[in-house]
């Protein structure tokens, strides 16, 4: 599949010929980031660091709390590492630093070794110093050691003249299984497709900015369908994970979904639609992701309204989820109906804190399965309640969870 690349300098997200040349200086990262993500994990790279001369810390932060982001670039210590990791890195990408001591430090299946060579010898300092190595030697000698490789061709990289797939090929093998990214002049979808097919992931940057590639041919190109109109079974599903309908796309209805972040897909009667256009049940695309068998799709979206025609959550009718509580109580904060209970703990902050520590407690006490249960669900309606006070929402206490189980740094217990 296909991973994007933010490199920085300065705060800005560029582009570089060769390691060396800014060919382009594309400007704000995170709304560059929030058009990546659609199609998954996004690489950030932080060039100042890598060279030497700065860092991009405080935004790369903020990348990690937007998005499933790998991250790399002057990262020379496991203390840096572990830090990223800790923000809620999904990956860290290490490179001059990637010994058997460094990568012993860290949880192996979150560490991507970046291996970036000229002409087959690996280079060092931001790919200014031939480091006396091959590729392929050091493939060996750290295979196992990791849960990726991020191999460059450098010489071709940022020339947008294809990128070396007999070499790429050669590297998968040498991974031994180890998860395997290849960047440097992938530049058409086809390439993509091929290093998808051989087991690699493309990381693509100057084909991406310039235009050359879009985020939905090159995803289109690792699909495949079994069906005469070539359309792919679409799963549409909440931010919780939560199904909601089935739908089709096509690489047209693809390309409007991830250019414009709304719910697009296919009809097979009706041509490309846009979801809500004209029901108001509109959709904001948070993710395309791609099955194991490369025939279908899951689209992650941020459904307003029903999403069934039939003016229901879902096309098998409402859902019972705690998504299904959040939403009822903010729209009881929005439109305060008279003589509600849970409307007197949005205006009364004392009392709602009293009821939460009531509820804690007696949570604390509970000692069989159904008391655990009942007050379980006293206690998650009033700290929904208390969220929504604030303008929380259920899912961005989901992606606090999620940040925290990234973390590797635990603080120890106290009573």
């Amino acid at each position: 599949m296909i991973i994007p690349s933010i490199d920085l300098v300065g705060g800005n997200a560029v582009q570089l010929v060769g390691g060396e040349r800014q060919a382009i200086d594309a400007g704000d990262p995170l709304d560059i980031l929030d058009r990546f993500s659609r199609v998954g994990e996004v690489a950030v790279v932080d060039i100042d660091a890598a060279r030497g001369e700065g860092d991009n810390s405080e935004l790369i932060a903020e990348m990690c709390r937007r998005a499933r982001v790998r991250v790399g670039g002057g990262i020379r210590a496991a203390e840096q590492a572990l830090r990223w990791l800790d923000a809620g890195a999904e990956k860290v990408v290490i490179g001059t630093a990637a010994t058997p001591e460094f990568i012993g430090r860290l949880p192996s299946d979150r560490v991507v070794v970046a291996l970036d060579s000229r002409d087959g010898e690996v280079l060092t300092h931001g790919w200014r110093v031939g480091a006396g190595r091959g590729l392929f030697d050091d493939l060996e000698r750290l295979r196992g050691l990791c849960g990726g490789f991020l191999v460059t061709f450098v010489e071709r990289e940022g020339r947008l003249g294809g990128t070396d797939l007999e070499r790429a090929a050669r590297v998968v093998e040498a991974a031994d299984g180890a998860s395997v990214t290849i960047a440097g002049g992938v530049t058409v979808a086809d390439e993509v497709a091929e290093l998808d097919r051989i087991g690699a992931d493309a990381q693509v940057g100057m084909a991406l900015y310039t235009g050359q590639l879009d985020l939905a041919e090159a995803t289109a190109a690792t699909l495949t369908s079994d069906r005469p109109d070539g359309f792919w079974p679409t799963v549409v599903v909440d931010e919780h994970g939560a199904a909601l309908g089935l739908a089709w796309s096509d690489q047209d209805s693809l390309r409007e979904a991830l250019d414009s972040g709304r719910g697009a897909y296919r009809s097979r009667t009706r041509g490309l639609w846009v979801k809500g256009e004209t029901s108001g049940a509109a959709q904001e695309l948070l993710e395309v992701s791609v099955d194991c068998d490369r025939d279908a799709l899951l689209f992650r979206v941020r459904q307003e309204k029903g999403f069934c025609h039939l003016e229901t959550r879902t096309c098998w009718g409402e859902d019972g989820s705690l998504g299904r509580l959040a939403r009822r109580l903010r729209l009881i904060r929005e439109e305060r109906p008279e003589g509600s209970n849970t409307v007197k703990l949005f205006d009364q902050p004392d009392l709602l804190a009293a009821k939460l520590a009531e509820e804690a407690a007696e949570l604390a006490s509970a000692e069989t399965r159904a008391e655990a249960a009942h007050e379980t669900a006293d206690l998650i309606y009033f700290a929904l309640v208390k969220a929504a006070a604030a303008g929380a929402t259920l899912e961005d206490v989901a992606s606090e969870l999620s940040r925290r189980e990234l973390r590797v740094s635990r603080r120890a217990m106290t009573s």
